[in-house]
C-alpha cells in the first residue's frame, strides 16, 4: 500500500487562501485537512463602533456576495432596534438579494467550476471534445455567453441599490431608494433578457415552467431525453457528461445540512423579530441531520476554536463569541491549523455536529414536509439524495436548479411593488439590545449576531457559509464538511489532482490553486503545479 501526502495551496478561485493537505492511499484520499490561511478580524474591527457600522464593514468581507452581507447585517439591526419595515422595503431587499445570487450562478458555473471539465484527464470520454468546445476558459462558446450575461441581474441590483458591489442602501427600517415605474420596467426587461438569452436558450433549452415540473431524479433523466433542445442544452450536456466522468460518485461530505433561510413574505415581517423569522421565510430554514428534519434555532449554534488560531477551548454561542487571535506558530504546537473557526449545531438528540451549508442544504430544507402556503416546497433534491446520495454532481445541480426558481420569485416581487407606498420607516435607535440577522448567500447560510451596549457595538460575530464548510476539526476531533467530502475522492493523477478541485469548488468556498505534492514517507517534494485552469 502506497501512502502519499499531498499539499494543495490554494484550492479555490475566489478570495483569500484555502490550503488543503490530503493523504492518498492506493489512489484514494483517506484523510484531509483544510486550512484557511488568512486572518481578517472583522469582528475586532466592529467592536466599539456605531451600531450601523456593520452595514458598511461586513459587505467588504466579500466582493462577490456583499449584498448578502448587507442584507443579514440590516436584519440583525432590525431585530435589535425593533424596527418597522414597510412591505416595499422587504420586497426591494428580496429583489436585490436574489439578483446577486442569480448573477453568481452562471458566473460560478462557467468561470470557476466548468473549466475543470476540460482537464486532460477526461480526454477518454466520448463527450470530452464537446466539453472543450463549450467550457474551455475564455474561448468556450458557452463560457463566453454565460460569463458575459451573468452580469445582467446585478444591473437590477444597481438600479435599486445605486451600485453593485458594496452598496449600503439597505438600512434598518427599509431601503434608501424611491424607484419609479421606469425602474421597475427596466428591471423587468433586464431579467427577461437574461432569461431569454441564457437561462432558457442556452442553459435549459426549454421554458422555465417546463423545468420546474421536474420533481424527481427520474423526471430529470426523462427531461434530458425528451427532445433535442434539452438534450443538447448546457444543462442536458452537463448532466450527461458529469455522469460519464463520475462526478456523482464522490464528494458526498457529512450528509447533514443547515439552511438559515432567506427572503421574507412582506406582510409577515413588517416588524422583524427573531422569533417570527422562520414562519415569515419564503426560502425555508431548517436543519437536516441523521435522517431527520429540525426547525432552525440560532441559539443552538456555537463556534469551536480547538483547532483554530484563537484562544479559548469552550464552544460559544456567537452573542458570547470571542475573536482573540494567536500566533499560528504557537497554535500549531497545540494542534491548531486554521484561521477558520468550526461552527457546530446542537442537533436535538445528537449533540454538536458539523453541517454543510449551501444550495444543496437549501434544497434539502425545501424538501421537508410542506410548510405554509408562501413557503418553498420542492422535493426534487430529497429524491436525488435518496437515489444517488450526496456528491459533487448533486451539489452542482442544486445550485443550478435555483436559477429558474429565483428568477420566478424576483419577477413576482417586482410585480408586487406599490410605488406610491413608503419604502422606509425611521427607527428608534435603541442604546442596548441583541440582534440576529441571517440570509442564504449564493454559497449558503450567512449569519450575524450583534450586541449593543451604550449605543455602541459590544460584540459582533459573523459566520459565513465558507466557515460552515471549511471549518477544521472540533474538540471532539470531528472533521469539517469539506474535510469529510474529500475523503474517498479517487485521484487518477497525483500530478494533476483535478478531482480535489471538483470537490472543493462544488462548495464554492469563498477562498482562493498552486499545488505541492510531497512523499508521505520521505517528505520529498514530488511536484509543484497549479490546479487552476485559468492560470
Amino acid at each position: 500500500m502506497t501512502a502519499l501526502d499531498l499539499f494543495v495551496s490554494p484550492l479555490g478561485r475566489v478570495e483569500g487562501d484555502l490550503d488543503v493537505r490530503v493523504t492518498i492511499e492506493d489512489g484514494v484520499v483517506t484523510s484531509a485537512w483544510t486550512e484557511a490561511a488568512m486572518f481578517r478580524g472583522f469582528e475586532i474591527i466592529l467592536k466599539g463602533k456605531d451600531p450601523q457600522a456593520g452595514l458598511i464593514v461586513t459587505p467588504r468581507i466579500c466582493g462577490i456576495c456583499g449584498g448578502s452581507h448587507l442584507y443579514k447585517a440590516c436584519y440583525a439591526l432590525d431585530t435589535a432596534w425593533k424596527t418597522h419595515v414597510p412591505p416595499n422595503g422587504t420586497l426591494i431587499r428580496n429583489i436585490a438579494q436574489a439578483c446577486e445570487t442569480l448573477q453568481s450562478i452562471p458566473r460560478y458555473f462557467y468561470a470557476l467550476f466548468a473549466i475543470d471539465l476540460v482537464n486532460k484527464n477526461y480526454a477518454h470520454s466520448p463527450l470530452y471534445d464537446e466539453a472543450v468546445r463549450r467550457f474551455a476558459p475564455y474561448v468556450g462558446t458557452s463560457y463566453q455567453t454565460g460569463v458575459v450575461l451573468s452580469a445582467k441581474p446585478v444591473e437590477v441590483y444597481a438600479i435599486f441599490g445605486g451600485q453593485w458591489p458594496h452598496s449600503s442602501f439597505m438600512v434598518p427600517g427599509g431601503v434608501m431608494c424611491g424607484p419609479n415605474l421606469a425602474d421597475v420596467t427596466r428591471s423587468t426587461a433586464i431579467l427577461d433578457h437574461w432569461k431569454n438569452h441564457w437561462l432558457e436558450k442556452q442553459w435549459l433549452g426549454c421554458s422555465i415552467e417546463r423545468w420546474m415540473e421536474i420533481k424527481t431524479w427520474a423526471d430529470m433523466q426523462e427531461w434530458v431525453e425528451e427532445n433535442e433542445s434539452q438534450y443538447n442544452s448546457d444543462c442536458g450536456f452537463f448532466i450527461r457528461y458529469a455522469l460519464d466522468i463520475g462526478l456523482h460518485e464522490y464528494g458526498g461530505g457529512c450528509g447533514n445540512y443547515i439552511a438559515s433561510g432567506t427572503y421574507f413574505e412582506p406582510s409577515l415581517y413588517e416588524n422583524p423579530t427573531i422569533e417570527a423569522r422562520n414562519g415569515a421565510l419564503i426560502g425555508r430554514s431548517g436543519v437536516y441531520a441523521d435522517g431527520r428534519w429540525h426547525d432552525f434555532d440560532h441559539m443552538r449554534i456555537a463556534e469551536d476554536v480547538s483547532h483554530s488560531y484563537f484562544t479559548g477551548t469552550r464552544r460559544l454561542h456567537p452573542w458570547e463569541g470571542e475573536t482573540d487571535p494567536i500566533d499560528p506558530q504557537i497554535g500549531r504546537g497545540s494542534g491548531k491549523y486554521s484561521w477558520a473557526k468550526s461552527p457546530r449545531y446542537d442537533v436535538p438528540g445528537s449533540g454538536h455536529m458539523p453541517l454543510e451549508a449551501g444550495p444543496l442544504a437549501r434544497r434539502v430544507a425545501a424538501g421537508a414536509p410542506a410548510g405554509a402556503a408562501h413557503q418553498d416546497h420542492d422535493p426534487l433534491f430529497v429524491d436525488m439524495l435518496d437515489k444517488l446520495g450526496p456528491s459533487v454532481f448533486v451539489r452542482q445541480m442544486a445550485r443550478l436548479h435555483e436559477a429558474p426558481k429565483y428568477f420566478q420569485w424576483t419577477k413576482q416581487w417586482l410585480s408586487q411593488l406599490y410605488l406610491h407606498d413608503s419604502f422606509y420607516t425611521k427607527p428608534e435607535e435603541l442604546e442596548s439590545g441583541k440582534g440576529f440577522g441571517a440570509t442564504e448567500a449564493a454559497r449558503g447560510a450567512l449569519l450575524d449576531w450583534i450586541v449593543l451596549e451604550d449605543g455602541k457595538i459590544e460584540n459582533y460575530q459573523v459566520i459565513t457559509p465558507t466557515a460552515w464548510n471549511i471549518g477544521p476539526r472540533d474538540s471532539d476531533g470531528t472533521p469539517g464538511p469539506i474535510e469529510q467530502a474529500l475523503v474517498g475522492t479517487p485521484i487518477a493523477d497525483v500530478d494533476d489532482p483535478v478531482e480535489l478541485g471538483h470537490v472543493a469548488r462544488s462548495f464554492d468556498s469563498c477562498l482562493v490553486c498552486t499545488v505541492h505534492a510531497y512523499d508521505g514517507k520521505s517528505g520529498r517534494e514530488l511536484s509543484t503545479f497549479v490546479v487552476n485552469g485559468m492560470v
